[in-house]
């Protein structure tokens, strides 16, 4: 393998991953969302991504629990971005990337390793608590993580686990509310449980 000189450095694109990751309700997607249109305000062009599993709200937007919306492309896995990008796209935005499967690091790797700004939104835990990968392995290779807090809807306090609502024992389960609520590490029953009995 030919090693890089410091002049091939000086004249590759420059290209990160950031990572917003965390349970459910804690504002992952909204500042996924955000940071989108100020790259849009910037004059940057932006593609967006999400997987056809969440169909909580509108098929062709992202949109957050507080109703902000984005325009994006729907995919069944994370090498579906390479086919659907755009030469000119400088910035990728994806949003639910645990539901995207384990390529999803290795797709986020050529991306920005080709220049390209990339901003992955993501649950880092399952519903047992349990590391949902990808996303682990995203978060040890991306140069920035944000892990925003939700609040615990039992004692207040910062919430970082989705607790499920139901005795339904698949990992993949899309809902919001009515299925999940956030709680605290002190709050959290890291199995499913009936709703009279969840707290």
């Amino acid at each position: 393998m030919q090693e890089s000189t410091f002049a091939d450095l000086a004249v590759r694109p420059r290209g990160w991953i950031e990572v917003i990751a965390g349970g459910m309700f804690s504002g992952k997607t909204e500042a996924l969302i955000t940071r989108l249109r100020r790259a849009l305000i910037a004059r940057q062009t932006v593609q967006a991504f999400k997987p056809r599993l969440d169909e909580r709200y509108e098929a062709a937007f992202i949109v957050s629990h507080s109703r902000l919306r984005l325009e994006t492309q729907v995919i069944d896995r994370a090498e579906d971005i390479l086919e659907q990008l755009l030469p000119t796209t400088q910035v990728v935005g994806i949003d639910e990337g645990q539901f995207l499967g384990p390529g999803l690091v290795a797709v986020c790797r050529r991306l920005a390793d080709d220049g390209r700004r990339v901003i992955v939104a993501a649950l880092d835990l399952d519903y047992r608590g349990e590391p949902f990968e990808p996303i682990p392995h995203l978060m040890a290779v991306a140069e920035y993580v944000t892990k925003p807090q939700a609040i615990c809807v039992v004692c207040g306090h910062p919430a970082n686990f989705s607790q499920r609502l139901t005795a339904d024992d698949r990992r993949v389960l899309v809902g919001a509310e009515g299925l999940y609520e956030a709680r605290c590490r002190r709050c959290f029953v890291p199995y499913p449980v009936p709703p009279a009995t969840a707290r």
